[in-house]
Formats: structure tokens, sequence, C-alpha cells
């Protein structure tokens, strides 16, 4: 990893518990619809309900995936009566996703700017 992360960045290489730790972060990330419910969640403190609505997940399968982030420490829950409601607790998540998104912008305009003049060559050409 390169970059300017100041004082606070661990030594390397980093001790084997601390990569199970981080490779479960990475684990808890990497699935589309616990992405979406940190999207969701960035906005601000939602309720399971809520959250079900924005997603379109049944209620079952969304409890299970903000169960898994409450686990790793990205979300922290509060109850309300009957009502559960959640939200981010690890700020270093908005600053990730913002990253993630943007290198993905940056490549997928690299990308698009290679196939341009291929593209633009066989929208030129007759066709039959």
């Amino acid at each position: 990893m390169s970059g300017d992360y100041g004082s606070s960045m661990p030594s390397h290489p980093l001790p084997e518990p601390v990569v199970e730790l981080v490779a479960q972060r990475f684990r808890a990330l990497g699935e589309p619809l616990r992405i979406r419910l940190v999207e969701q969640l960035m906005e601000g403190e939602a309720s399971v309900g809520e959250l079900v609505s924005a997603t379109g997940a049944g209620q079952q399968n969304v409890s299970k995936h903000l169960g898994v982030l409450l686990r790793c420490g990205i979300v922290a829950r509060r109850k309300h009566g009957t009502l559960v409601y959640y939200r981010i607790t690890d700020p270093v998540v908005y600053s990730l996703c913002e990253q993630v998104c943007a290198s993905l912008e940056r490549q997928h305009a690299q990308v698009s700017g290679m196939f341009a003049p291929r593209l633009e060559a066989v929208a030129g050409q007759p066709h039959d």
C-alpha cells in the first residue's frame, strides 16, 4: 500500500492477526447487498424497515447482512421500542467508498479512451 497515511499506519509486514482482521473487513464489504446497505447508511441512520424498502431485499436478508457489518464494527445499532436503527460507526468507510468509486471512474475513463478510436472506426464502416 502506498500513500500518505500518517503515523497511524501499522508497520509492515503486518502481523498475521492484523492481516486476518483486514481480510475480514474487506470480505464484509465484498457483498453487493452490504455495499447497498452501507450506501444507504451513508445518508444517515435508518431502521431495518427503511433499509428493506430502500434496497428491495427481504427483511431477513437485510438483517443477516447488517449483522455481518455489525460484527465487523462497520455499523452500530440501537433499539427504539420495537424498531432497530443502524448507523455507520467507522468513518473510514466513507473515504474508502469514495476512493474505490473514484478509482473505478478513472479506470472506466481509461478503458473507454482506449476503445474510442476503434469504436469510431467501426461506426464509420458501411454495414451489410
